[in-house]
C-alpha cells in the first residue's frame, strides 16, 4: 500500500515537471523579443534621458501615419528663367556660335575691300539665307556708304547699321494681349517644334507672371496632346484636350478659350496641326478655327513657328500659312547659331510681320523675345 502511493506520489511529480516545461516552451514560442531601450543623451542632457521604448515609439508613428496619409501633397512646380537672364544667356551664346559673324570680321578686317572681298561678303550672307534681294539691298548701301566716308570708313560700323536696318529695329515685336482672356493662336507644318514651342511661350509668360491655358487642337496626332500635357503640368497649366483623336480641333478651341474666360486667366494659347495638305484645306480649318475662338473674344496673336534651319524651303512654306491665317508675328524655332541667322531678315522681308521670338537650344527656357540690336551686334561679335 505504502509503496503503491509513493509511486503515484513520484509520477505526479513528473507530470508536474513536464507540464511546466511544455508552457515555460510556449510561451517562449509566441513571445515577440523587443530589443532593450535604447539610451540616447541629448546635448545638455542627463545621463539618465532615455529615448521612449520601442513600444511608445510605434504609438507615436501608429497616431501620425493617419494624418501624413490625409495631408494633400502639392507636386513640386518649375520656376521659369526670368526674361533678362535669358536675353543675356541667349545673346552670350549666339555670339559665341556664330559662323555668319566671324566670316563677316574676318573680311572686314582687311582695311580697303577688293572686289574679291566684295564677292565674298555677298557669298557669306547669301550662304547665311539673308536673300538674293536683301544681300543686294544691304551690299549696294555699303558701297555707297564707304565713298561717302572714304577711306576713313569704319566698315564694320557701316555693315552694322545695314543690317540693322534690314532687319527693321522699328517693327513693334511685343505681344498683343489685349482681350480677356487674350488668345495666341499657334500655327506652322510638322517638325517646326511648333508643339514644344507652345510650351515654352507657355513658360515665359508664367515667367512674367501671367496665367495661362493651353489647348491642344492638333487632335490628329495624340503625342502632341500628350507633350503639351507635359509643359503645362511642369509649370501648373491646365491644358483643354479631347479624349477622342481625330476630334474637331475648332471644339477644342472653342473649350479652351471658354474655359480661360471662366477661370478668369491672361492668355490662353492654342496649338494646332501642323499638316499642309494643300492651300484650300489648310485655310478652311484654321479659318473655322479662327472663327471659333472669336465667339468669344477676338484673336489677338496668329504666331507662325517656323524652322530656321529649313532656310528659303521653309519660307515658301511660312507665305502658304501667310496667307491662310493672317499671321501676326513669327517665332523662329532651331536658331541654335548664327550660321543661318540671316533668315530673320529674308522672312521679314518676305511677309512683312516681325520676328517676335526666338527659340535657342533644346532647354525648356532656350527662349525668348527676339532683339533686333543685340542680334545684329552677336552677328557681328
Amino acid at each position: 500500500m505504502e509503496t503503491t502511493t509513493l509511486i503515484i506520489l513520484v509520477l505526479a511529480i513528473l507530470g508536474l515537471v513536464i507540464l511546466g516545461g511544455a508552457v515555460s516552451y510556449i510561451k517562449k514560442r509566441h513571445t515577440r523579443q523587443l530589443p532593450p531601450a535604447t539610451r540616447l543623451v541629448l546635448p545638455d542632457a542627463e545621463d539618465d534621458d532615455v529615448v521612449p521604448t520601442p513600444q511608445t515609439i510605434g504609438e507615436d508613428v501608429a497616431e501620425t501615419v493617419p494624418d501624413l496619409l490625409d495631408a494633400e501633397v502639392t507636386p513640386s512646380l518649375d520656376v521659369p528663367e526670368s526674361v533678362p537672364s535669358r536675353l543675356q544667356r541667349l545673346r552670350a551664346r549666339l555670339a559665341q556660335s556664330g559662323t555668319m559673324g566671324k566670316a563677316l570680321v574676318s573680311i572686314l578686317s582687311r582695311g580697303d575691300l577688293s572686289a574679291s572681298d566684295w564677292e565674298e561678303l555677298e557669298e557669306t550672307l547669301l550662304m547665311a539665307d539673308v536673300g538674293l534681294d536683301a544681300t543686294m539691298e544691304i551690299l549696294d548701301n555699303l558701297r555707297t556708304a564707304v565713298k561717302v566716308t572714304g577711306p576713313q570708313a569704319n566698315v564694320r560700323e557701316l555693315l552694322r547699321a545695314e543690317l540693322l536696318s534690314a532687319v527693321n529695329v522699328d517693327m513693334d515685336r511685343s505681344l498683343n494681349l489685349a482681350g480677356q482672356p487674350a488668345t495666341i493662336l499657334m500655327v506652322g507644318v510638322n517638325g517646326t517644334g511648333k508643339t514644344t514651342t507652345t510650351g515654352k511661350l507657355a513658360r515665359l509668360l508664367i515667367a512674367e507672371d501671367r496665367s495661362v491655358v493651353l489647348g491642344a487642337a492638333d487632335t490628329f496626332r495624340a503625342a502632341a496632346a500628350d507633350q503639351l500635357a507635359t509643359w503645362g503640368e511642369r509649370v501648373g497649366v491646365d491644358v483643354v484636350r479631347s479624349d477622342r483623336e481625330g476630334a474637331d480641333p475648332a471644339s477644342v478651341a472653342f473649350e479652351a478659350v471658354k474655359q480661360g474666360a471662366d477661370d478668369g486667366v491672361d492668355v490662353v494659347i492654342v496649338d494646332t496641326a501642323g499638316r499642309l495638305q494643300n492651300k484650300a484645306g489648310l485655310m478652311d480649318e484654321l479659318g473655322k478655327i479662327k472663327r471659333v475662338m472669336e465667339k468669344t473674344v477676338p484673336t489677338g496673336e496668329v504666331l507662325l513657328v517656323l524652322d530656321a534651319t529649313t532656310g528659303q524651303n521653309g519660307l515658301r512654306q511660312a507665305e502658304v500659312f501667310a496667307e491662310a491665317a493672317g499671321i501676326t508675328g513669327i517665332v523662329l524655332s532651331k536658331l541654335d547659331g548664327t550660321a543661318k541667322g540671316g533668315i530673320v531678315i529674308s522672312v521679314q522681308r518676305a511677309l512683312g510681320v516681325p520676328v517676335k521670338f526666338v527659340g535657342l537650344g533644346e532647354g525648356a527656357d532656350d527662349f525668348a523675345p527676339f532683339d533686333p540690336e543685340n542680334f545684329v551686334d552677336s552677328l557681328l561679335s
